[in-house]
């Protein structure tokens, strides 16, 4: 889950690649993207920010993907999906550029480097899923808390804020797919072994989780995962402003 700072994708170059089919925009806390049930039209790019996916049923609510900087979503659209399966909601303030379907398409067509890297990035965010999964199913929730809060911790350090995270335990529970209570339980050991601290909000110790999750057993090697994140945005960084 942890990984190298996102390093994403310049205005100018995806302004160069789609012309009029990119829009932007900048999200306030809580604001909505798209919500579930939408057309799905386009493909979003997360230029600053961070936006958190959720889906919701009659019975259940889950979030499915926190997505950072330079992350893509929405990208159903591109394999027949004609609706949104989920919401995407800004966390904290957040710029989006939006890229029409149609636009995509062609360009995709037309621009090998960018299909290569996109599809590079898609096959990132396979890897990270199948993580999960089988995080969900062999680890105890209590290694999937902290998963979570080193994901949190890697996110507080990109955004380079002064002031304290803001998450409740009921969306770590959603997270994590657990209880609240589970969650309280393990964030009050968590807190005794000196991982996270409260000041106004949550203060994530990163190195101490990630050594604590390097102790744990059934743990994932994510050592391809980070490779495989890191190979695509550092190609997409590197190519020239101008291209």
């Amino acid at each position: 889950m942890a990984g190298k700072r996102s390093l994403g994708v310049s205005h100018a170059v995806l302004r160069k690649k789609f012309g009029t089919g990119m829009t932007f925009r900048n999200y306030r806390d809580k604001e909505i993207v798209f919500s579930q049930g939408d057309p799905a039209d386009s493909v979003f790019y997360v230029e600053s920010g961070t936006v958190k996916l959720t889906a919701v049923t009659a019975r259940k609510k889950a979030i499915i993907a926190i997505l950072r900087r330079g992350s893509f979503f929405g990208e159903g659209c591109l394999a027949g999906q004609s609706l949104r399966i989920c919401t995407a909601r800004s966390i904290g303030q957040s710029n989006v550029i939006r890229l029409q379907k149609e636009s995509t398409v062609r360009t995709l067509k037309r621009d090998a480097k960018f299909a290569t890297l996109f599809v590079g990035y898609l096959l990132s965010r396979v890897v990270r899923i199948e993580e999960d999964l089988i995080d969900q199913f062999f680890n105890f929730s209590e290694r999937r808390l902290a998963r979570v809060l080193l994901l949190f911790g890697d996110i507080t350090k990109e955004s380079k804020s002064d002031s304290a995270l803001k998450v409740s335990q009921s969306t770590l529970a959603e997270m994590v797919g657990t209880t609240r209570a589970r969650v309280s339980k393990f964030m009050n050991q968590f807190k005794k072994r000196g991982l996270v601290s409260y000041n106004g909000g949550l203060q994530i110790n990163s190195a101490e989780v990630a050594a604590f999750l390097e102790n744990r057993p059934l743990s994932v090697n994510k050592t391809q995962t980070r490779r495989a994140g890191s190979s695509f945005r550092h190609q997409m960084a590197a190519e020239p402003k101008d291209a």
